[in-house]
């Protein structure tokens, strides 16, 4: 531990670097691929382009996709298999695979307890943490403790008991983005920018960097969501607006919650403050109104159903619909045929009192509105422009609080609260991998560090080496002494947070000098220096002014928590994962084209022997199935290709 020393302080001026423009209007929709079209596909990047770098928001209920497409100087929100422009970030395992997105979210309510969401509120944590306990109430699968008190969810995969870390189930919604871009762009996509909340933790960053590389991604950046939402905002503006523009960023989504103050002028986007709620969305204000409703379930019919996975995920979703629909309505209904034990449950359900139930945490967002402004030094009449991004934007009650908030300053409209994110990330991503738009570019960001940064002391205290929302890139020196007659060895434990005792912070890392020269308390003194580069990778190092002896510690390898071990582990695994869902769509595609053969043979119009040429080929087909549980994907798409060569016609059709 280190004693209070005469406090010194040195910094370097913070840098940035380049970003750029935003979607004006909305590509078509791509084809999708079916598997005999994925048997030809060979990805690869044109000729004399650079391969693309996609931008992804990594949502708790949605994530969102988009690339910058040079030929056509803009950013494009990539839909996916179905149509949509956001995607479930849910995964649900059964007994025939995995399923990814909406094909998992359509799962949910008749597979509870195997179908995984709002990860990203488990992902970084510990399993003891209070809001992971609180949570695993709310969540109809099952969370363990694993080693190193890191949380794991056990699930039913093929028959058999599974047990996941976090960063696999994420890496798992990351798989299925990665393919959605793709499949769009026709070609391999590696470097990407994923977006987290601007206030999640070192823990919570690195496990997020962690799950891309198990999804085959290069995470060239872990970006704020809010300064994305800025970006994807502001950037049509830069050669338009010849003065400082101050942006507050209001993002409320799925599961959390950030304010973030910037400036804009001539494509610098500065932050200038952030803070924000990890725990605090969406998915909050679905279990309130759940809470409200099982409650007068067992007032009217005095039945508990909080032991019923199924019952609970059915009321859910229920109280989901009617939470979108009182966006737009004053009144609704929120109704389940056969809830629990045969009983029907229906009970109509205001704006008022649905707006009355959420009363304390609507009003934490406007708290955090002055706290962010606080630390800005900046009064409310400063904010140039406010920003509403997250799909709980559309809440009446959230725009009102923020528009009387800012004295009826109406919030901005002009972006899509679903796509800002994923927007603003797919322009840090063209700028990262030096695409060439010329307003690309130009932009440049300077971002800031959401807690504060430093080190414990004799009596438990943090003191504080980088005050929260500091610029990066930054390097902060401050000053320590001994605190004991001829002590030999220092202790340096990093932490971060915004207590003054440690133990309510995050201990993000320690290392210990030794080999100091015996002295009086007080006289060895030390140099403790916090360099922090502009992916916000933090190193810690400690010099003995006396001897010269130097220690230091690179926080982001030490607090990923996974080992390199393990995370290649889990690299093969997810190869395996996917050849398995590979498998498994080869086998609906064979079984598919032998039962419209079938169905095809039945036709009168045809000569008794194609008939009975073709029944007998679907008969095989279905039967070598059948009898071929284990079979390799090469040995399904033999039979496939059985199927094409004697049915040209029926290939074509499908």
């Amino acid at each position: 531990m280190l004693g209070w020393g005469e406090e010194e302080w040195e910094g370097v001026d913070t840098g940035g670097e380049a970003m750029g423009p935003w979607l004006k209007e909305r590509p078509s929709l791509p084809k999708p691929l079916t598997f005999l079209q994925e048997e030809e596909f060979r990805p690869m990047a044109s000729k004399g382009t650079k391969a693309p770098a996609i931008g992804i928001d990594l949502g708790t209920t949605y994530s969102c996709v988009a690339v910058w497409q040079d030929n056509h100087n803009r950013v494009e929100i990539i839909p996916n298999d179905q149509g949509n422009r956001i995607t479930p970030s849910c995964v649900t395992f059964t007994e025939e695979g995995r399923l990814l997105g909406d094909a998992a979210k359509n799962k949910t309510d008749m597979n509870p307890t195997n179908s995984v969401f709002a990860i990203k509120r488990l992902i970084g944590r510990r399993y003891s943490d209070s809001s992971v306990q609180n949570d695993m109430k709310l969540w109809p699968f099952k969370v363990v403790a694993g080693p190193k008190d890191r949380p794991k969810i056990v699930v039913n995969y093929r028959g058999i008991e599974k047990q996941f870390y976090a960063e696999e189930i994420s890496s798992m919604v990351l798989v299925k983005m990665k393919e959605v871009a793709e499949t769009y762009l026709g070609c391999i996509v590696k470097n990407a920018v994923i977006t987290v909340p601007a206030y999640f933790n070192d823990s919570q960053r690195q496990a997020t960097k962690n799950a891309g590389t198990i999804a085959g991604l290069n995470v060239m950046r872990i970006m704020d969501e809010p300064t994305a939402a800025a970006i994807a905002y502001g950037f049509d503006k830069i050669t338009k607006d010849s003065k400082k523009k101050r942006v507050l960023i209001f993002d409320l989504g799925g599961g959390t919650f950030d304010v973030s103050l910037l400036s804009v002028l001539h494509g610098k986007f500065v932050v200038q403050a952030t803070t924000g709620d990890t725990h605090l969305g969406g998915e909050d204000f679905d279990d309130l109104l759940v809470d409200h409703c099982v409650k007068e379930f067992k007032k009217k019919y005095n039945k508990d159903i909080t032991g019923n996975a199924k019952s609970l995920r059915r009321l859910r979703t229920a109280c989901e619909r009617a939470k979108r629909i009182l966006s737009s309505s004053v009144m609704t209904s929120i109704d389940v045929d056969y809830l629990y034990e045969g009983v029907d449950f229906s009970t109509r359900i205001s704006r008022a009192r649905f707006e009355e139930l959420n009363k304390e945490l609507f009003t934490r967002c406007t708290h955090l509105i002055e706290k962010c402004l606080g630390d800005a030094k900046m009064d409310k009449t400063g904010v140039d422009v406010v920003v509403l991004v997250g799909g709980s934007i559309r809440i009446p009650k959230i725009q009102q609080l923020v528009q009387d908030f800012f004295d009826g300053k109406k919030p901005c409209k002009e972006i899509h609260p679903d796509e800002a994110v994923a927007h603003g990330a797919a322009i840090q991503a063209a700028n990262l991998i030096g695409q060439r738009d010329k307003e690309v570019q130009k932009l440049v960001l300077v971002d800031v560090t959401p807690l504060s940064l430093g080190v414990d002391t004799v009596d438990e205290g943090m003191s504080v080496v980088v005050p929260r929302n500091t610029p990066i890139p930054t390097k902060l020196k401050r000053g320590f002494e001994t605190n004991i007659d001829n002590q030999t060895s220092v202790r340096i434990a990093v932490y971060e947070g915004e207590s003054a005792e440690i133990k309510y912070n995050n201990l993000l890392g320690e290392f210990e000098i030794d080999g100091i020269d015996p002295a009086p308390k007080g006289v060895t003194k030390l140099d403790v220096w916090f360099d922090i580069d502009a992916d916000g990778i933090l190193t810690v190092s400690a010099k003995v002014k006396s001897s010269g002896q130097k220690k230091e510690i690179v926080i982001s390898k030490q607090n990923g928590e996974l080992t390199a071990a393990e995370i290649q582990k889990m690299i093969e695994d997810a190869a395996h994962y996917k050849a398995e869902d590979e498998k498994h769509k080869a086998r609906i595609s064979l079984e598919y084209l032998a039962e419209k053969l079938k169905s095809m043979a039945l036709d009168s119009a045809r000569s008794a022997s194609e008939m009975k040429s073709m029944e007998d080929k679907a008969e095989n087909a279905i039967a070598w199935l059948e009898t071929n549980h284990l079979a390799e994907i090469g040995e399904i798409n033999k039979q496939l290709k059985e199927l094409k060569t004697s049915f040209p016609a029926l290939c074509e059709e499908n």
